[in-house]
């Protein structure tokens, strides 16, 4: 089953906030989930203890650069998606999870020290896939956008990738308040109030888009790799 890896070593990127609304998307159409929380600050298990956790929604957090592998595997054997939400270190546990996945999504978000964070996931990324002697499929993910304007740093973000020919998501993450209550209220955006909650509906159709996108780029790949 897919392993989706979320990877920036430029923390405060977005990684948590993106592998959460996709596991939580992904959970609400009946998908077994497997979450790997490698992050040190466990924010996705603290979420996990929270009322409102869908039962289809596993959340492993005991996870060491010695175990990693053999738990992305055991997770992928059991549930139809394994999501990674990984340390904001370049580390070996990092490297680790990157060879074991089918799809790396590098969060980042518009300045330039998080570009500079993704182009170093990238080349960890290919310096994986040269010694798998396989291609790892992976793309950027802009978060944190405006639903306003793009901002210039952002819009100079963007040409560099694009000059870099890295692939980048259509849909980026757009700053919503309903992201922050799930993970501060538990369960999943749809559990949410909206008479309490500004732009719910925007902030549920961004993550659907995003959840459409992650498939879309699955299938791609799958197809990709029969033809070959």
């Amino acid at each position: 089953m897919p392993v989706i890896a979320f990877a920036n070593p430029k923390g405060g990127a977005g990684k948590t906030t993106s592998a959460l609304l996709l596991a939580c998307e992904l959970a609400a159409k009946g998908a077994a989930v497997s979450i790997i929380d490698a992050d040190p600050e466990k924010w996705i298990s603290q979420w996990g203890a929270l009322p409102g956790k869908p039962e289809n929604v596993r959340i492993l957090s005991e996870v060491t650069e010695d175990t990693i592998v053999d738990q992305i595997e055991d997770a992928a054997a059991a549930a139809q998606f394994v999501i990674v939400d990984l340390e904001g270190t370049a580390s070996l546990m990092v490297a680790n999870a990157i060879g074991m996945a089918d799809l790396v999504i590098i969060p980042t978000q518009g300045a330039s020290m998080d570009a500079k964070g993704a182009a170093k996931t990238i080349k960890l990324i290919r310096n994986q896939a040269r010694m798998a002697r396989r291609e790892i499929e992976h793309a950027v993910l802009m978060t944190r956008t405006s639903a306003a304007v793009a901002s210039r740093a952002l819009k100079n973000v963007r040409e560099q990738l694009d000059k870099a020919g890295i692939d980048i998501f259509s849909t980026s993450i757009v700053e919503r308040a309903a992201y922050r209550d799930i993970l501060d209220y538990g369960g999943l955006l749809s559990g949410l109030d909206p008479r309490q909650v500004s732009n719910l509906d925007k902030a549920m159709e961004n993550a659907r888009e995003f959840a459409g996108e992650v498939l879309a780029k699955l299938r791609s790949s799958a197809t990709r790799t029969k033809a070959a």
